[in-house]
């Protein structure tokens, strides 16, 4: 675990990162050089196993805070990822209190809750293992995706869960669920949108929000999300490569 990103989270501090699924180590490791906060790696849309976070960790080390959106939000991928040695955890698709309930169980270590206790990476394959068991409670980030309608109806309590961190809105999954997919302007997605800022901010929720680009991230910083997640690594390689060609023939022609 790196930098105290569950410390700097609930303090309010704004958190710019931006998104891995590119299974190759080298790519998060120079994004983490770049600067950013922290790194979001998606074990659920992208193609990531629990070997390829493992050799993301390890390359990244303690330079920024890795947090893995888990591929579900069940009991053994949470422990799995936090056994390497994961910053914290997103899970998804987190509609209801008792699902919210259920992920930070399995996040934390007894009495708190009823994360299994294995000897991992995050434990120093043993070397580091009463010192990690000591602080994982305390270090370990669990924040939930609001990213559907249902959520939307439940935020008032989920919210109010202890032991959750963080709230990451899932805009596009929030639009499909409103039939209204990638309509992130029409009202009723706004509407929804509204209503999860007001229920986090009403309580001194973090709160996070995935854009594209930093055109799409900037208003909601105004509005005081702190978790920003912009770009995805992909889409980092393929407008470099782009701009470089069109920079290339632009002077070919010329």
């Amino acid at each position: 675990m790196s930098n105290n990103f569950r410390q700097r989270l609930k303090s309010g501090e704004t958190l710019m990162g931006t998104m891995v699924t590119l299974p190759t180590a080298a790519t998060a490791e120079i994004l983490a050089d770049i600067g950013f906060d922290w790194l979001f790696l998606d074990a659920e849309h992208g193609s990531l196993e629990y070997s390829d976070i493992q050799g993301i960790l390890q390359a990244v080390g303690n330079q920024v805070a890795c947090v893995v959106r888990l591929s579900a939000a069940e009991e053994v991928p949470i422990k799995k990822v936090l056994d390497l040695g994961a910053a914290g955890i997103i899970a998804p698709q987190v509609n209801t209190v008792e699902l919210a309930q259920d992920v930070v169980r399995y996040a934390r270590y007894s009495p708190e809750g009823t994360r299994g206790v294995g000897v991992g990476r995050a434990h120093g394959y043993g070397m580091r293992f009463a010192e990690y068991l000591e602080t994982a409670n305390e270090q370990v980030g669990v924040i939930v995706q609001a990213e559907h309608i249902e959520a939307v109806e439940n935020i008032e309590s989920i919210v109010r869960v202890e032991g959750i961190d963080g709230i990451m809105l899932g805009p596009y999954d929030l639009s499909a669920s409103l039939g209204k997919m990638g309509k992130l302007d029409d009202p009723a997605v706004v509407g929804a949108i509204e209503q999860i800022t007001k229920a986090c901010q009403s309580t001194g929720m973090p709160i996070g929000y995935f854009g594209v680009n930093a055109e799409a991230v900037r208003p909601y910083m105004q509005k005081g999300y702190n978790l920003i997640l912009a770009g995805v690594d992909t889409m980092h390689l393929g407008k470099a490569a782009r701009d470089l060609l069109n920079e290339l023939r632009g002077k070919t022609n010329s």
